[in-house]
């Protein structure tokens, strides 16, 4: 796609327009159509988004609410607040998009149309980064014990958790620099202009947003999987149930979106309107999408309280996220001791 157009223009630029994916950074995929909402696959995108705005808001709020001021501040506590309030923030942006989705119409602005790239952008980074410092603690936790338990403290992974929000932020002003606005007829239409930069956006997100954290995760858990076996501490890794399936879900949610993503590169102009590449297109995005309020309904079904009835949602949250606290500072008593007395044996 060029980046100048005349006014006579307008028409070859929504028929370009409609021959990409105009929100593939928002990861709502949408539809360029003439009027309201009327497709199956609009209505199913726009349900499915309400549906996840309301799940994520109310979710992360508890998680927010549970893990900012009910709970004493702790290493793990920052981590869970910092993935919750990223999820939150994205989630509140929803509404924004799913108007243009119904409407076909962007009438928010050319400050919005960028804000709302950055933000998911912001919200993908931010996450998996966060992910990847959890995998690390927990890998220094196992096999420097001592160390740990004397440097470990909420203070260092507030500062950890804002220099994490700082690279996220830096690696997301392309998805916010490349977003611009264009006027046809009464429509307006939020689009990316990528220029002939398109390859080096996707490429970039993929690089730093899957595979490094990919590699450095599965590191960190070959480690982890080693120690805790040498010493016996089987028992004890029921609490990394919940960081395996929170890093698993990211994967799974956001794997789809980076290989669309890379395929679209390599698509052929001659079939853009391929109906089955559409499709994957939407399912991809409405993946990533749902990836922003999944974690707070992990942490109540790994609480050991699940089938008790009495308790509620937020103390099933709470009880998780508690229950790794505690775990994690047995872990670090129990290899201290183990350590101390092969030091002594020594």
């Amino acid at each position: 796609m060029t980046s100048n157009y005349s006014e006579d223009d307008y028409s070859d630029l929504l028929e370009e327009l409609t021959n990409v994916n105009v929100s593939e950074e928002n990861a709502v995929s949408v539809h360029l159509h003439a009027g309201y909402c009327r497709e199956a696959g609009c209505v199913f995108t726009v349900i499915f988004n309400v549906i996840i705005f309301l799940l994520g808001i109310i979710g992360n709020g508890a998680v927010i609410w549970i893990t900012g001021f009910k709970m004493k501040k702790s290493v793990n506590t920052t981590w869970y607040l910092s993935l919750a309030l990223s999820d939150f923030i994205f989630c509140a942006t929803l509404p924004v998009l799913i108007s243009y989705i119904v409407t076909a119409n962007w009438t928010f602005g050319l400050f919005m149309c960028k804000f709302n790239s950055f933000v998911m952008t912001l919200n993908m980074y931010s996450s998996i980064f966060i992910l990847v410092i959890i995998s690390v603690d927990r890998c220094i936790t196992v096999k420097f014990p001592v160390w740990a338990q004397n440097q470990r403290t909420a203070k260092k992974a507030s500062l950890v958790v804002v220099m994490a929000w700082f690279v996220s932020a830096l690696l997301s002003i392309p998805s916010a620099k490349f977003r611009d606005t264009v006027n046809h007829s009464s429509t307006i239409i939020c689009y990316s202009n990528y220029e002939h930069h398109h390859g080096t956006v996707v490429y970039m997100r993929f690089t730093f947003g899957l595979l490094i954290p990919f590699l450095t995760i599965s590191t960190c858990y070959s480690i982890l999987i080693c120690k805790l076996k040498a010493n016996q501490m089987s028992k004890f890794t029921k609490p990394y149930k919940i960081m395996t399936l929170l890093i698993t879900t990211f994967f799974f949610c956001w794997l789809p979106f980076h290989i669309i993503s890379i395929i679209e590169l390599n698509k052929s102009k001659e079939t853009p309107h391929d109906p089955i590449f559409h499709t994957a297109q939407q399912l991809a995005a409405i993946l990533a999408t749902a990836n922003s309020f999944i974690n707070p309904f992990l942490y109540a079904f790994m609480a050991k309280d699940l089938k008790k009835k009495c308790y509620s949602f937020l103390s099933k949250i709470e009880s998780a996220i508690d229950e790794e606290t505690q775990s994690a500072f047995q872990r670090t008593s129990i290899t201290n001791s183990v350590d101390n007395r092969l030091s002594t044996a020594v």
